[in-house]
């Protein structure tokens, strides 16, 4: 289960973005993009993500996850498409000689402080 490191990693680089003159910070909400390429089930970066924050500022933080598609252009035809099924062949020529648009973000957007 590849969700606990990243929600690890993900809970570090939340708590250095908390700025150092707030006294007691309580993160309301955090706004995450994650790409379908990452493979991170949803349901168990939440349960992870929730284990690790128990006595963090990040207790009961809410996620919000945009998933992003899998997008990809055709370096020969310029064809834009989503991807799925796993088939990284071009719909328009046929080629597979492409490039990847989105899929595989993995980060935060933001973070909500509650006053």
């Amino acid at each position: 289960m590849h969700e606990m490191g990243v929600a690890m990693q993900m809970v570090e680089i939340a708590l250095s973005s908390i700025p150092k003159n707030i006294n007691n910070p309580r993160i309301k909400k955090i706004n995450l993009k994650i790409g379908e390429l990452t493979a991170i089930v949803e349901d168990s970066f939440k349960f992870c993500f929730k284990i690790i924050t128990e006595d963090t500022p990040l207790k009961n933080a809410k996620l919000i996850i945009e998933s992003v598609p899998v997008k990809a252009q055709c370096q020969n035809c310029n064809h834009t498409w989503d991807v799925k099924n796993s088939v990284f062949t071009c719909p328009g020529c046929e080629k597979g000689t492409v490039d990847l648009i989105s899929g595989r973000e993995l980060e935060i957007l933001s973070l909500e402080i509650e006053e």
